[in-house]
């Protein structure tokens, strides 16, 4: 009886000793996958990248995601400096920035158009039509008055004031400014030859204003702006926004459906993501109902995920699962704020990237 009662206990004193390092190993497995995930860059896709942190954590409550809204040419910075777990970037990298930043992929995540805003206080409504002849007149400080007759030529139906135009455009290093000098570049030889495309100008005329939020506060609050902005901003803002001449004469209004009409004659020729990006663009695309403004925005990460020292393997995983889900799932979310879902060929092409992706050489997914 007595050597029963000591096995009973002894079973009873190693089933409690089971139990507790079984919740100690529970607690610790839970403790270290808690993962944040850091990125830096773009505001043009902020609205978007902030509403995926909130939704992908109702599914993944271990997963924190933090975002930057600097700026596509700090999310270029801190991308090659590795500083962040991905960049984000309306830009493709430049030849000298692969340089820095060998192994490193292009993954569109987006597809946005940028406006043109205008504070007019005569004309409360959108729909002025410009086209790029005149919109890059106006950057360069050569069109200057409202009522200028290669504006008032192109609506007969309104009355332009006689004010002075303030133009507003980006101070910081920006992948807005690239779309919208790469669409300037595309139309005015003028300004192709005299400032060219980049993330950052020598603008001749204006005043400066971070990231987008700023440019579009700063037309909301100044008569007789006009600046560039991401379609999202303008929305959000209320503020009204130019209808622009399409590559075959037609005016057209930035939305959904002419954005998409701009993309997709473009997707059997891009390249591989870790392919050579650098010359990719969407402007002034060919169609009836293209908007001549778009752009993609980009996820920047590095092919051998083991290069960034930010990340472990289970980080590294943890960023691929989620930006898995951004392409697919969270594409739905976009609709609804204005960003054009990728394209059928375009996730695969994503996908694709994301299946190449490694950590000390073994496949991530």
């Amino acid at each position: 009886m007595r050597s029963m009662l000591i096995s009973r206990i002894l079973i009873g004193i190693s089933a409690a000793m089971l139990l507790a390092t079984s919740t100690l190993l529970t607690g610790f497995v839970y403790a270290q996958g808690k993962v944040t995930i850091n990125g830096a860059g773009a505001t043009f896709p902020f609205p978007l990248i902030d509403t995926w942190r909130v939704e992908y954590k109702k599914i993944h409550p271990e997963v924190d995601i933090n975002y930057q809204s600097i700026g596509s040419g700090g999310g270029v910075k801190q991308f090659t400096a590795k500083t962040v777990d991905f960049g984000a970037s309306d830009a493709p990298l430049t030849q000298n920035e692969s340089q820095k930043v060998p192994g490193a992929v292009h993954i569109p995540e987006t597809i946005g158009s940028v406006v043109v805003a205008y504070n007019i206080p005569s004309i409360p409504d959108k729909g002025l039509k410009l086209t790029g002849e005149v919109l890059a007149d106006i950057f360069l400080g050569k069109i200057t008055k409202w009522n200028d007759p290669k504006i008032q030529d192109l609506n007969k139906d309104k009355t332009l004031p006689g004010d002075d135009i303030v133009v507003v455009h980006r101070s910081d290093g920006s992948g807005t400014t690239f779309v919208w000098t790469d669409y300037l570049s595309s139309v005015s030889p003028t300004w192709k030859q005299q400032l060219g495309k980049g993330k950052s100008v020598e603008w001749p005329v204006g005043i400066g204003a971070p990231g987008n939020e700023g440019v579009a506060n700063a037309i909301k609050g100044t008569p007789n702006t006009i600046g560039y902005i991401e379609l999202s901003y303008a929305l959000t803002t209320k503020e009204p926004f130019a209808f622009i001449q399409n590559k075959e004469g037609n005016f057209v209004e930035a939305s959904l459906n002419s954005t998409m009409a701009a993309v997709q004659s473009h997707v059997e020729s891009l390249p591989k993501g870790d392919g050579v990006w650098t010359d990719v663009t969407l402007v002034n695309a060919a169609g009836a109902d293209s908007y001549p403004i778009v752009s993609f925005s980009y996820l920047l990460l590095n092919k051998e995920l083991s290069t960034n020292p930010s990340l472990d393997e289970v980080k590294a995983k943890a960023l691929v699962d989620f930006i898995s889900w951004a392409i697919t799932d969270g594409q739905k979310i976009g609709e609804s704020l204005n960003y054009v879902p990728l394209p059928d060929g375009l996730v695969k092409l994503d996908q694709d990237t994301l299946k190449s992706l490694t950590f000390k050489d073994q496949p991530i997914t």
